[in-house]
């Protein structure tokens, strides 16, 4: 069915709200999100009103003198997001995508709020700022490369970590699902990726049906968590520092996996919670795309066929300081291998290969033999994620 400015439209059930800079369209049917100018937000009004796309479009030129309006090229995009469900009275068969249903309300709306509440947060920033200064203070407590290996044997140590590891992502994690619940928003956990990195992640799908200032909430509940657990750990060193091996070596490991993982959320070019904190703060929720595309333009001669900018004027300033920030995140983690990541892959190559030529009665063998199956399992879960990235950015 062709538009034309003669035709009206009527729209799907939507919820408006006003957000930074702009509106967030609520699409109640597929529960989809969309970001709209007050340009396209008038539009849609006078559509809802039975107005003929003909008669919108000269008295929204008459208002916004510096907006390019085009009524047929809006009602198309509006068409290829599904919001419009009839044209001229006839109705649009709309095929919406299977949505995954999300879980997690089996967990009371007050558990949530026995965690995140207005006396909390004061204190999970509290928390935060004791942890600085205790590495300002005891710099011995700052984590090495070697507080990974806490037994001998490589095998251990690596089901060690993984398990701790473990653990304590899926605590970060479950500060997201608290503070979602707490909103008595649904979410679900999956495995995804950063990078070369397998890790859990919470949906957050729903935070928009939320003010920017809760959004803020939900996206720092999981460091929140994580400075709780890092303010224990460094408490047990400072109050034992001569306790038993294995107490020390977990509290060690404690404060390597909680502290690599918060500096982590500064390599905003990998979406970290920081990231869309910065983003929710600034209103532009295509930061990185934007950034990308800037960073992508002043060095061109990688790419000759740089695309267009697509930034708003208002916003190009925060585009470029935020393409600086992209940058130094990419330092950090260069310097993350260096500083740690090498030098561990280092250390375990030198306990790991005399052990490939033991006989198999040996534990050195074994030790090497199973280390290498373990590597491969986290292979496995990395293709993984990158196979359903892939598939979903196909569909």
């Amino acid at each position: 069915m062709s538009l034309t400015l003669n035709s009206t439209l009527s729209v799907v059930p939507i919820e408006i709200r006003k957000d930074n800079k702009r509106y967030i369209i609520e699409d109640q049917t597929s529960g989809e999100f969309f970001e709209m100018s007050e340009v396209c937000i008038d539009a849609i009004t006078m559509i809802c009103k039975g107005e003929q796309l003909g008669a919108i479009e000269p008295a929204l030129k008459k208002n916004y003198p510096d907006e390019d309006v085009d009524l047929l090229d809006f009602a198309e995009q509006l068409l290829e997001l599904n919001l419009i469900d009839k044209i001229d009275g006839i109705k649009i068969e709309i095929q919406y995508k299977e949505k995954e249903k999300l879980g997690f309300i089996w967990i009371p709306q007050r558990m949530g709020k026995f965690f995140f509440n207005n006396f909390t947060y004061p204190l999970f920033a509290v928390v935060f700022i004791i942890n600085i200064i205790l590495f300002l203070l005891h710099p011995s407590l700052f984590p090495r490369h070697d507080d990974i290996f806490v037994f001998d044997i490589m095998v251990i140590n690596v089901i060690f970590w993984m398990v701790f590891t473990f653990l304590f992502v899926l605590i970060h994690e479950f500060g997201h699902v608290l503070a979602m619940r707490a909103y008595n928003l649904p979410t679900k956990l999956e495995i995804g990726h950063r990078m070369f990195f397998v890790v859990l992640l919470t949906d957050m799908s729903s935070v928009w049906k939320l003010t920017p200032k809760d959004r803020n909430v939900l996206f720092l509940a999981g460091l929140c968590f994580d400075s709780v657990l890092l303010f224990i750990s460094l408490i047990v060193q400072l109050m034992f520092p001569n306790g038993h091996w294995f107490i020390i070596g977990l509290m060690n490991l404690a404060v390597f996996d909680t502290v690599l993982r918060m500096i982590y959320q500064c390599c905003f070019y990998m979406k970290t919670d920081l990231y869309f904190v910065l983003e929710n703060i600034t209103g532009c929720y295509n930061l990185m795309e934007m950034a990308q595309k800037t960073i992508s333009k002043r060095f061109s001669f990688f790419n000759s066929k740089s695309s267009k900018e697509l930034v708003f004027s208002e916003e190009r300033n925060i585009v470029f300081l935020f393409s600086i920030f992209y940058c130094i995140g990419v330092i950090i983690t260069i310097l993350l291998y260096i500083i740690y990541f090498i030098p561990e892959i280092i250390y375990a190559g030198k306990q790991l290969l005399p052990g490939f030529v033991q006989p198999p009665t040996s534990l050195l063998f074994w030790d090497a033999v199973v280390f290498s199956l373990q590597v491969s399992i986290f292979l496995v879960l990395l293709l993984y994620s990158w196979r359903k990235k892939y598939l979903l950015n196909k569909m």
